[in-house]
């Protein structure tokens, strides 16, 4: 069964209509963006949860001892790197780390990281651009035998169809399940969640 992931919870009201509707990881994004959440919000909300749900600190370019900090502070569960971290970065983090390749597939094989993030490449944002990413490329990036995770413009109406073509470990939607930036639709949350489900 493919795993899905809510990336970009800034509030309790979304994380648990996620959690109701099925998601089984949510995301909190700690890197400038519209979705961003400051570390004292972000433990409050993830206090909140239910036990088997995976809260994933997002982090853009952080130095791995700040990234321990606030994972430590808010007790996340894995930091996914969304930025241009190197492997020895990846190294240096002693919780468990997915890392976003975005163009370049043949950079998997260095990061030694749990699994990794495929995301549409924009060079004036790390994420939630709402960008499709290549299914091709995207197929292609399981020969390296990693969990791929697949994220980048999916939405209710085309993750069925993507999950069907990549058949990925789990997708990602943030910008496809909201009302605006920050705040989510939860009829989306719902449907995206079936949709992926029952591809």
């Amino acid at each position: 069964m493919v795993r899905v992931k809510i990336c970009g919870i800034t509030n309790e009201k979304d994380a648990l209509a996620a959690v109701a509707r099925g998601a089984d990881a949510l995301g909190f994004i700690f890197a400038p963006s519209t979705r961003m959440v400051i570390p004292e919000r972000a433990k409050q909300i993830i206090e909140k949860l239910p036990p088997w749900i995976t809260a994933v600190g997002v982090f853009v370019n952080e130095k791995p001892a700040k990234i321990m900090q606030i994972a430590s502070y808010c007790n996340i569960d894995w930091a996914q790197l969304h930025g241009e971290e190197s492997p020895e970065e990846c190294r240096q983090l002693t919780l468990k780390v997915i890392k976003t390749v975005k163009n370049n597939i043949k950079i998997i094989p260095e990061y030694k990281t749990a699994g990794i993030l495929l995301d549409a490449y924009d060079p004036d944002r790390a994420g939630g651009t709402g960008r499709l990413y290549d299914w091709d490329k995207a197929k292609e990036a399981k020969k390296y035998g990693r969990p791929i995770i697949l994220a980048g413009g999916l939405t209710p109406d085309n993750v069925a169809e993507a999950v069907r073509i990549v058949r990925p470990y789990g997708v990602e939607a943030s910008s496809g399940v909201e009302e605006e930036p920050g705040r989510k639709d939860h009829k989306k949350i719902e449907m995206f969640i079936k949709a992926a489900r029952g591809a």
